[in-house]
Protein backbone atom coordinates (compact mmCIF):
# COMPACT_ATOMS: atom_id res chain seq x y z
CA UNK A 1 0.00 0.00 0.00
CA UNK A 2 1.27 3.12 -0.75
CA UNK A 3 3.47 5.20 1.93
CA UNK A 4 0.63 8.10 3.07
CA UNK A 5 -1.56 4.83 4.28
CA UNK A 6 -4.14 5.63 7.53
CA UNK A 7 -4.24 3.19 10.17
CA UNK A 8 -6.71 1.41 8.42
CA UNK A 9 -4.57 1.39 5.47
CA UNK A 10 -5.22 2.93 1.80
CA UNK A 11 -4.53 2.54 -1.91
CA UNK A 12 -2.82 5.14 -4.52
CA UNK A 13 -3.13 5.04 -8.08
CA UNK A 14 0.21 2.91 -8.10
CA UNK A 15 -1.30 0.31 -6.01
CA UNK A 16 -4.52 0.28 -8.08
CA UNK A 17 -2.17 0.01 -10.91
CA UNK A 18 0.33 -2.51 -9.07
CA UNK A 19 -2.87 -4.66 -9.13
CA UNK A 20 -4.36 -4.53 -12.76
CA UNK A 21 -0.70 -5.89 -13.59
CA UNK A 22 -0.86 -8.63 -10.88
CA UNK A 23 -3.92 -9.55 -12.47
CA UNK A 24 -2.86 -10.02 -15.34
CA UNK A 25 0.10 -11.93 -14.82
CA UNK A 26 -1.96 -14.59 -13.08
CA UNK A 27 -4.29 -15.32 -15.60
CA UNK A 28 -1.62 -15.30 -18.16
CA UNK A 29 0.01 -17.94 -16.18
CA UNK A 30 -3.68 -19.57 -15.29
CA UNK A 31 -5.03 -18.87 -19.09
CA UNK A 32 -4.71 -22.82 -20.18
CA UNK A 33 -6.57 -23.82 -16.83
CA UNK A 34 -8.83 -21.41 -17.40
CA UNK A 35 -9.79 -22.38 -20.97
CA UNK A 36 -9.73 -25.97 -20.10
CA UNK A 37 -12.68 -24.95 -17.36
CA UNK A 38 -14.72 -23.19 -19.96
CA UNK A 39 -14.12 -25.90 -22.23
CA UNK A 40 -16.15 -28.33 -20.37
CA UNK A 41 -19.14 -25.89 -20.05
CA UNK A 42 -18.69 -23.55 -22.07
CA UNK A 43 -17.07 -21.79 -25.28
CA UNK A 44 -13.35 -22.54 -24.45
CA UNK A 45 -12.04 -19.74 -24.59
CA UNK A 46 -12.16 -17.87 -21.04
CA UNK A 47 -8.80 -17.73 -20.34
CA UNK A 48 -7.23 -16.84 -23.72
CA UNK A 49 -9.54 -14.27 -23.55
CA UNK A 50 -9.06 -12.70 -20.83
CA UNK A 51 -5.32 -13.12 -20.35
CA UNK A 52 -5.73 -10.43 -23.69
CA UNK A 53 -7.86 -8.19 -22.56
CA UNK A 54 -6.03 -7.88 -18.86
CA UNK A 55 -2.93 -7.32 -21.12
CA UNK A 56 -4.55 -4.47 -22.96
CA UNK A 57 -5.51 -2.99 -19.82
CA UNK A 58 -1.82 -3.33 -18.48
CA UNK A 59 -0.90 -1.22 -21.23
CA UNK A 60 -4.06 1.12 -21.42
CA UNK A 61 -3.04 2.29 -17.56
CA UNK A 62 -3.14 5.68 -17.81
CA UNK A 63 0.23 7.72 -15.73
CA UNK A 64 -0.64 10.55 -13.46
CA UNK A 65 -3.92 10.08 -13.10
CA UNK A 66 -6.20 9.18 -9.72
CA UNK A 67 -7.35 5.58 -9.07
CA UNK A 68 -11.24 6.20 -10.17
CA UNK A 69 -8.89 6.69 -13.86
CA UNK A 70 -6.85 3.89 -13.49
CA UNK A 71 -9.48 1.56 -12.89
CA UNK A 72 -11.94 2.98 -15.77
CA UNK A 73 -9.10 2.85 -18.50
CA UNK A 74 -8.53 -0.43 -17.49
CA UNK A 75 -11.80 -1.98 -17.68
CA UNK A 76 -12.43 -0.06 -20.96
CA UNK A 77 -9.40 -1.83 -22.78
CA UNK A 78 -10.93 -5.28 -21.28
CA UNK A 79 -14.14 -4.41 -23.07
CA UNK A 80 -12.52 -3.39 -26.03
CA UNK A 81 -10.12 -6.80 -26.53
CA UNK A 82 -11.77 -9.41 -24.76
CA UNK A 83 -14.40 -11.59 -26.40
CA UNK A 84 -17.96 -13.43 -25.22
CA UNK A 85 -19.53 -12.18 -21.83
CA UNK A 86 -16.65 -12.06 -19.78
CA UNK A 87 -14.99 -8.53 -21.46
CA UNK A 88 -18.49 -7.11 -20.60
CA UNK A 89 -18.43 -8.27 -17.70
CA UNK A 90 -14.83 -7.37 -16.25
CA UNK A 91 -15.00 -3.92 -17.48
CA UNK A 92 -17.85 -3.67 -15.59
CA UNK A 93 -16.08 -4.75 -12.41
CA UNK A 94 -13.24 -2.08 -13.21
CA UNK A 95 -15.43 0.89 -14.30
CA UNK A 96 -18.13 0.95 -11.57
CA UNK A 97 -15.55 0.13 -9.00
CA UNK A 98 -13.55 3.49 -10.79
CA UNK A 99 -16.62 5.56 -11.00
CA UNK A 100 -17.04 4.50 -7.46
CA UNK A 101 -13.74 6.93 -6.09
CA UNK A 102 -14.76 9.36 -8.26
CA UNK A 103 -11.41 11.79 -8.41
CA UNK A 104 -9.95 10.87 -4.96
CA UNK A 105 -6.09 10.49 -4.77
CA UNK A 106 -6.43 7.93 -2.42
CA UNK A 107 -8.78 4.77 -1.53
CA UNK A 108 -9.06 3.69 1.99
CA UNK A 109 -10.53 0.49 3.87
CA UNK A 110 -14.25 1.95 3.41
CA UNK A 111 -13.98 3.00 -0.11
CA UNK A 112 -12.83 0.01 -1.44
CA UNK A 113 -15.33 -1.77 -0.49
CA UNK A 114 -18.29 0.40 -1.64
CA UNK A 115 -16.10 0.27 -4.67
CA UNK A 116 -16.65 -3.61 -4.28
CA UNK A 117 -20.38 -3.39 -3.63
CA UNK A 118 -20.57 -1.09 -6.78
CA UNK A 119 -18.98 -3.54 -8.86
CA UNK A 120 -20.76 -6.40 -7.58
CA UNK A 121 -24.14 -4.78 -8.04
CA UNK A 122 -23.00 -3.35 -11.81
CA UNK A 123 -21.97 -7.77 -12.89
CA UNK A 124 -25.48 -8.49 -11.63
CA UNK A 125 -27.31 -5.80 -13.49
CA UNK A 126 -25.68 -6.68 -16.77
CA UNK A 127 -26.17 -10.73 -16.16
CA UNK A 128 -28.61 -10.72 -14.33
CA UNK A 129 -27.53 -13.94 -12.18
CA UNK A 130 -27.89 -14.35 -8.52
CA UNK A 131 -25.61 -16.68 -6.17
CA UNK A 132 -26.37 -20.14 -7.19
CA UNK A 133 -26.76 -19.64 -11.27
CA UNK A 134 -22.86 -21.39 -11.19
CA UNK A 135 -21.63 -17.79 -12.25
CA UNK A 136 -18.92 -15.45 -11.02
CA UNK A 137 -21.19 -13.84 -8.42
CA UNK A 138 -20.64 -16.88 -6.76
CA UNK A 139 -17.38 -15.83 -6.38
CA UNK A 140 -17.77 -11.71 -5.79
CA UNK A 141 -20.88 -11.81 -3.77
CA UNK A 142 -19.41 -13.82 -0.89
CA UNK A 143 -16.28 -12.16 -1.83
CA UNK A 144 -18.12 -8.78 -0.68
CA UNK A 145 -19.66 -10.32 2.00
CA UNK A 146 -16.51 -11.32 3.84
CA UNK A 147 -14.92 -7.83 3.05
CA UNK A 148 -18.02 -5.77 4.54
CA UNK A 149 -17.68 -7.87 7.48
CA UNK A 150 -14.18 -7.68 7.95
CA UNK A 151 -14.05 -3.84 7.98
CA UNK A 152 -17.80 -3.95 10.11
CA UNK A 153 -15.06 -6.21 12.36
CA UNK A 154 -12.32 -3.38 12.41
CA UNK A 155 -9.83 -4.43 10.09
CA UNK A 156 -7.65 -2.88 8.17
CA UNK A 157 -7.95 -2.71 4.49
CA UNK A 158 -5.45 -5.32 3.49
CA UNK A 159 -7.38 -7.72 5.75
CA UNK A 160 -10.14 -6.91 4.55
CA UNK A 161 -9.12 -7.51 1.34
CA UNK A 162 -7.24 -10.65 2.59
CA UNK A 163 -11.03 -11.77 4.30
CA UNK A 164 -12.65 -11.21 0.52
CA UNK A 165 -9.86 -13.22 -1.23
CA UNK A 166 -10.44 -16.47 0.81
CA UNK A 167 -14.19 -16.26 0.60
CA UNK A 168 -13.95 -15.99 -3.54
CA UNK A 169 -11.78 -19.18 -3.62
CA UNK A 170 -14.07 -20.99 -1.37
CA UNK A 171 -17.28 -19.19 -3.51
CA UNK A 172 -15.27 -20.73 -6.65
CA UNK A 173 -14.74 -23.69 -5.21
CA UNK A 174 -18.50 -24.24 -4.52
CA UNK A 175 -19.58 -23.65 -8.22
CA UNK A 176 -18.48 -27.29 -8.82
CA UNK A 177 -21.71 -29.41 -7.84
CA UNK A 178 -23.91 -26.89 -8.78
CA UNK A 179 -26.06 -26.88 -11.96
CA UNK A 180 -26.00 -23.40 -14.19
CA UNK A 181 -28.42 -21.22 -14.39
CA UNK A 182 -27.25 -19.31 -16.81
CA UNK A 183 -24.76 -18.69 -19.70
CA UNK A 184 -24.03 -21.18 -22.07
CA UNK A 185 -23.47 -23.93 -19.18
CA UNK A 186 -27.54 -23.59 -18.60
CA UNK A 187 -28.24 -25.51 -21.36
CA UNK A 188 -26.14 -28.98 -20.59
CA UNK A 189 -28.47 -29.12 -17.89
CA UNK A 190 -27.19 -31.66 -15.33
CA UNK A 191 -24.10 -31.88 -17.21
CA UNK A 192 -22.68 -28.78 -15.47
CA UNK A 193 -22.32 -30.57 -12.18
CA UNK A 194 -19.03 -31.41 -11.66
CA UNK A 195 -16.89 -28.37 -13.10
CA UNK A 196 -16.08 -25.12 -11.20
CA UNK A 197 -16.87 -22.25 -13.43
CA UNK A 198 -14.56 -20.57 -15.11
CA UNK A 199 -15.66 -17.01 -14.62
CA UNK A 200 -15.92 -17.75 -10.13
CA UNK A 201 -12.36 -19.45 -10.53
CA UNK A 202 -10.88 -15.99 -12.43
CA UNK A 203 -12.95 -13.91 -10.16
CA UNK A 204 -10.79 -15.56 -7.51
CA UNK A 205 -7.64 -14.81 -9.14
CA UNK A 206 -8.40 -11.16 -9.83
CA UNK A 207 -8.95 -10.89 -5.59
CA UNK A 208 -6.08 -12.75 -5.19
CA UNK A 209 -4.04 -9.87 -6.48
CA UNK A 210 -5.97 -7.54 -4.93
CA UNK A 211 -4.78 -8.61 -1.68
CA UNK A 212 -1.68 -9.24 -2.01
CA UNK A 213 -1.34 -5.96 -3.65
CA UNK A 214 -3.00 -4.78 -0.79
CA UNK A 215 -0.88 -5.90 1.89
CA UNK A 216 2.05 -5.17 0.32
CA UNK A 217 4.81 -1.95 1.47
Amino acid sequence: MSAGSTDTGSMDAGDFAAWIRSTAGRVSADAERLTRLDAAIGDGDHGLNLDRGFRAAVEALPEDAPPGKVLIVAGRAIVSKTGGASGPLYGTVLRRAGKSFGDAAGVDAAALGAALRAALEGVQDLGKAAEGDKTMVDALAPAVAAYEAALADGSDLAGCARAAAEAASKGADGTVPMRARKGRASYLGERSEGHMDPGASSTALVLEALADTAGEG
